[in-house]
C-alpha cells in the first residue's frame, strides 16, 4: 500500500486545481509538480523514472494545459534531476531547493509558452506564481516526508 502513497499524492495535488477558488489573478501554485518534486528530491526511489508520464497526462487534464505539456515538462525534470545526481554525490537540502526552484521556473515559463500567447500580459503573474510555488516548496517537500513515515526528516 505504501507504494501507492507517492502517486496518489501527486494526483491529489493536480486535483486541488478543481477546488473552487474566485479570484480576478490566477496564482494557485501547481501542487501537482509540488508534489512530485518533493517526492523525486526527497525519495528519490518512491516514483520511477516513467512516472511523470502519466501524472502529468492527469494534471494536463485536470488543469486545461496543452494536453501533453506537464508530460513533457515534467519527465524533462526528472531527466535534468538524475543529470544532477550523477554529478554531485551529496546534496543538502539547500540545494534541492534550488533545483526545484529551477524546474518550478522551467515548467512553468514553457507552460506559459504552450498555452498563451507571446504578446498576452501575463509575466507579471506568472513570476508571482513562480515566486509562491517557490516557496511553497519547503512544504510540500515536508509532506512527502510526513507521508513516507520520515519522522526524522520531517
Amino acid at each position: 500500500m505504501a507504494r501507492f502513497i507517492p502517486p496518489l499524492s501527486v494526483v491529489a495535488g493536480s486535483a486541488l486545481t478543481l477546488w473552487p477558488l474566485i479570484a480576478s489573478v490566477q496564482i494557485l501554485p501547481p501542487f501537482g509538480l509540488l508534489m512530485l518534486l518533493g517526492w523525486r528530491l526527497t525519495r528519490p526511489e518512491s516514483l520511477r523514472v516513467w512516472a511523470p508520464l502519466p501524472l502529468g497526462l492527469f494534471d494536463d487534464l485536470v488543469s486545461g494545459q496543452p494536453l501533453g505539456s506537464a508530460m513533457l515538462f515534467w519527465t524533462l525534470c526528472f531527466f535534468m534531476i538524475d543529470l544532477i545526481d550523477q554529478r554531485v554525490v551529496y546534496r543538502t537540502f539547500w540545494q534541492d531547493w534550488l533545483i526545484a526552484a529551477g524546474s518550478i521556473g522551467f515548467c512553468l515559463i514553457l507552460g506559459r509558452l504552450a498555452a498563451t500567447p507571446i504578446d498576452a500580459h501575463v509575466d507579471t503573474v506568472l513570476l508571482l506564481q513562480i515566486a509562491i510555488s517557490v516557496l511553497l516548496f519547503p512544504l510540500a517537500a515536508r509532506l512527502c516526508a510526513i507521508l513516507a513515515g520520515d519522522e526524522e526528516e520531517a
